[in-house]
């Protein structure tokens, strides 16, 4: 579907968040036939915005639906699928989680009513039981209400790398592909066949600073990867949906990790400190992206750590 045309067609269903007094409400947006996102704030997770800082959504078949990523907390989930039964009374069969980040897996458990299986990377249960306790503690504290209900339920369907995994929604086909270490070491995409939209989670980020709990060489391994598949439209973990031939995208993150390689490796080969390099590695980037402060120098550090046993 050409850009415009999809911005001119664009859905928005709106409905009252009583439990978030500065948000007015919660929209939806149409970017392909069948496909929906909710786009989330370049915001860090608190009680007014109920989490929703990551991109979730879901696709729509002729049989049941899929939905993708459920949110940054219970009461976002329950958004979600109340925006979902707006558009649609069809069963949702399927809950996949791209990863475990607690913005994009808190609101799995407004799904349980629907009894669908829920669906991640091979390596999604063992980092979900890893990290649960500290979600918990965490994100009761940071969510407040928001939170209430939240359930850890991870993935009883699993897709390990190498071997994609299809699922039919009834006339429409969606390929699910788990990655080696990334962003994290869970990463898993979605593809829709019947329209070529990619679901990247967040092995893409726009705009937004992104967030390295992974390895810096598997992310851009997988980018170029990522960048040469045929897709007509992209769905971010964070940031807005765009054209598939559009590259700026691509290209702001592939430029803001080959920078930070490149300068750590230097800096080490140089017989550098980390503390040199979080003091000065990649600090051109500050202007080009939300979140900056919030999240770079954790990036400097895990490159460093990784890159230094090269």
């Amino acid at each position: 579907m050409p850009l415009i045309i999809a911005l001119l067609s664009v859905a928005f269903i709106s409905m009252s968040m009583s439990a978030c007094a500065n948000t007015e409400d919660y929209r939806v947006s149409q970017v392909s036939d069948g496909i929906y996102y909710h786009q989330g704030s370049h915001q860090e997770a608190d009680s007014e915005n109920l989490g929703a800082i990551a991109n979730v959504g879901f696709i729509i078949g002729e049989e049941c639906i899929a939905v993708i990523d459920s949110g940054g907390s219970f009461r976002e989930g329950e958004l979600l699928r109340e925006s979902i039964r707006q558009v649609s009374s069809l069963p949702i069969c399927y809950v996949i989680n791209t990863h475990v980040h607690p913005d994009h897996v808190l609101g799995n458990a407004a799904f349980k009513q629907d009894k669908p299986q829920f669906i991640g990377h091979e390596k999604l249960p063992a980092a979900m039981a890893s990290r649960q306790e500290h979600f918990a503690r965490q994100f009761s504290e940071i969510l407040g209400e928001a939170y209430q209900g939240t359930e850890f339920i991870t993935a009883d369907t699993l897709v390990a790398v190498g071997s994609p995994l299809e699922l039919d929604l009834g006339n429409r086909s969606i390929v699910l592909t788990a990655f080696t270490t990334a962003h994290t070491d869970h990463d898993l995409t979605v593809f829709d066949n019947k329209t070529r939209t990619l679901w990247t989670g967040d092995l893409l980020f726009v705009e937004r600073v992104p967030a390295l709990d992974g390895s810096i060489n598997g992310w851009i391994d997988a980018l170029e990867t990522l960048t040469s598949m045929d897709v007509a439209m992209v769905i971010p973990g964070h940031g807005k949906a765009f054209e598939g031939e559009q590259s700026e995208g691509w290209q702001d993150l592939l430029r803001y990790l080959t920078t930070i390689r490149e300068q750590v490796r230097a800096i080490i080969s140089d017989m550098g400190t980390i503390e040199e390099a979080i003091a000065s590695v990649g600090q051109e980037e500050a202007e080009k992206w939300k979140l900056f402060e919030e999240y770079h120098r954790r990036n400097v550090t895990a490159a460093f750590v990784e890159l230094e046993w090269e």
